[in-house]
C-alpha cells in the first residue's frame, strides 16, 4: 500500500484514466461475456482472500467427486448474514476448492446491482461471481465442455432476516426455480450446507409480524436486498461489535443428484425433483450435524 499511495505516482494521469474506466463500465452491457468470470486465480488466491479466512475459521468438505466434463447447479444453504461460507469457499482459494475439485470452475450468483460499480465489478467477477439472472445461468449450464458449478443461495436476502445462532429454518419449500433450471439444462443438482453460517452474528429481535420485520420486508421488496440489524463481537470484548463471533464455518458439499435434461419440464417433474433435493439436503445435514455441534434433536425445517 505504501507503493500504491507514494508521492511519485503520476496522479495527474490517473484521474483521466479513472474517468475512462468508469465510463466504459457504465456503458458496457452485462450481457457481454455473460456468466463467464474473468481470469482471476490471482484474485482468488490473493491477500484479500487470506485476510477473509483469517478473520473467520472456514473449512470446505467434499463428500463426493464432481466430474469435470459435467455442469452442476448447487444450492447453498443457509444464507446467514454475509454468505461468508459461499464467498470464501467458492470465490477464493482460501480453503483449496481447486485441489478438492480439480477441473471444476465455481461461480456464485450475486445481485445485479453490485455489477454496476466500476472496479468492484471487475474484482467480484475475477472471483467467479455472476449476475443473478436466467441468462447468466443458462450461459454457464449450457456450455458443452462442462466443468462449471453454479451456486445459488436459494434462501436469498429474505432468509438473511432469519439468521441467528441456532436457526435451522430454510426458505426452500416454495423456491423451485433453480430446480427447473437444472432440468432445462440437464445439470446435476448439488446440495451444499454450511454449518456455522448462522452462528457468526446475532441480530435484533425481528420475529415475523413484528414492526421491525414489516419494515425490513418492505425495504427488501423495494431495494432487492435485506437489512438485518446484526451484531457480533468487538475487538477487545465479546459482548457487542461488528466483528463475527469466533465460530467455525464448515461448508459441506453433498453428492450430485443426476438430472435428465428436460427442455420444457412439467410442474409435476419440477415438484418431484424438488422433493428429492430437499430429502438429499436433509440427509446431508443429518449425516454431518453431530460433527459440528448441532444437537441431535435439531433438524432442518423448510418454509
Amino acid at each position: 500500500s505504501r507503493l500504491l499511495f507514494s508521492g511519485g505516482f503520476p496522479w495527474r494521469f490517473a484521474v483521466p484514466l479513472l474517468r475512462v474506466r468508469a465510463a466504459a463500465a457504465e456503458f458496457q452491457p452485462l450481457s457481454q461475456n455473460r456468466g463467464i468470470a474473468r481470469p482471476g486465480m490471482l484474485a482468488r488466491s490473493g491477500l484479500a482472500c487470506k485476510s477473509s479466512s483469517g478473520l473467520l475459521s472456514l473449512q470446505l468438505v467434499k463428500t463426493a467427486e464432481l466430474d469435470p466434463s459435467r455442469n452442476y447447479l448447487a444450492g447453498f444453504h443457509p444464507h446467514g448474514i454475509l454468505v461468508a461460507g459461499a464467498f470464501v469457499n467458492l470465490c477464493t482459494e482460501s480453503t483449496g476448492f481447486s485441489s478438492l475439485f480439480p477441473g471444476i470452475r465455481p461461480h456464485l450468483m450475486m445481485l445485479n446491482l453490485w455489477f454496476w460499480t466500476p472496479f468492484f465489478r471487475d474484482y467480484i467477477m475475477s472471483g467467479g461471481l455472476v449476475t443473478s439472472d436466467k441468462e447468466s445461468a443458462a450461459h454457464l449450464l449450457s456450455r458443452k465442455e462442462g466443468g462449471n458449478l453454479l451456486a445459488i443461495v436459494v434462501g436469498g436476502a429474505q432468509e438473511a432476516l432469519n439468521a441467528r445462532p441456532g436457526a435451522t429454518t430454510l426458505l426452500l419449500r416454495n423456491r423451485k426455480g433453480f430446480v427447473r433450471l437444472a432440468l432445462m439444462h440437464g445439470a446435476a443438482l448439488v446440495p451444499i450446507f454450511s454449518f456455522g453460517e448462522n452462528e457468526i452474528f446475532d441480530q435484533v429481535e425481528n420475529s415475523p409480524g413484528s414492526w421491525l420485520r414489516r419494515i425490513q420486508n418492505r425495504l427488501q421488496k423495494v431495494m432487492g436486498i435485506s437489512l438485518p440489524l446484526f451484531h457480533g463481537r468487538g475487538v477487545f470484548q465479546y459482548s457487542f461489535g461488528l466483528l463475527p463471533y469466533r465460530q467455525p464455518i464448515t461448508t459441506v458439499v453433498g453428492k450430485p443428484i443426476e438430472v435428465q435434461k428436460t427442455p420444457d419440464p412439467s410442474q409435476e417433474e419440477v415438484d418431484e425433483l424438488h422433493q428429492r433435493y430437499m430429502k438429499e439436503l436433509s440427509d446431508l445435514f443429518e449425516a454431518h450435524k453431530l460433527k459440528y455441534n448441532v444437537p441431535v434433536d435439531q433438524h432442518l425445517e423448510f418454509c
